[in-house]
């Protein structure tokens, strides 16, 4: 690495460092299942849901992958969980403040995609036609 690649290390707003606050945030936040899941939760606020309305009310996502999204969202302080000893048990999830703090600009990120994604595809499909890159 070179003094000044050094020196820029963890630099806000360098995205190409691996280092970058945003570059980290988006690799945790930036899927798909973690979006809905930021998005049901906020809906709920400040109340609770159970694991198994989350998985409902997000059609295509498996068991495990809401597992390993709803884990992530709780070891980044995202959303909190609760399990209710009954048998089974039942488990309830909600945002905590930095959770509902995201919403926000996901659903920035939403709006965006609503309002430009038949371009995008209007765009794929002309290269696909065309051949090109």
């Amino acid at each position: 690495m070179t003094k000044e690649a050094a020196a820029r290390r963890g630099e806000r707003g360098d995205l190409f460092d691996p280092d970058c606050p945003t570059r980290q945030l988006l690799d945790r936040v930036g899927t798909k299942w973690t979006s809905m899941a930021v998005k049901v939760l906020a809906e709920a606020a400040p109340g609770e849901v159970r694991f198994a309305d989350l998985r409902r009310r997000m059609p295509g996502i498996s068991q495990k992958m809401l597992s390993v999204t709803l884990r992530s969202l709780v070891r980044d302080g995202l959303a909190a969980r609760r399990v209710e000893d009954t048998v089974p048990p039942a488990v309830h999830y909600r945002l905590t403040d930095l959770g509902l703090s995201l919403e926000r600009p996901l659903s920035a990120l939403r709006a965006w995609a609503e309002t430009h994604m038949a371009a995008v595809e209007d765009n794929n499909r002309l290269a696909d036609s065309s051949g090109g890159h």
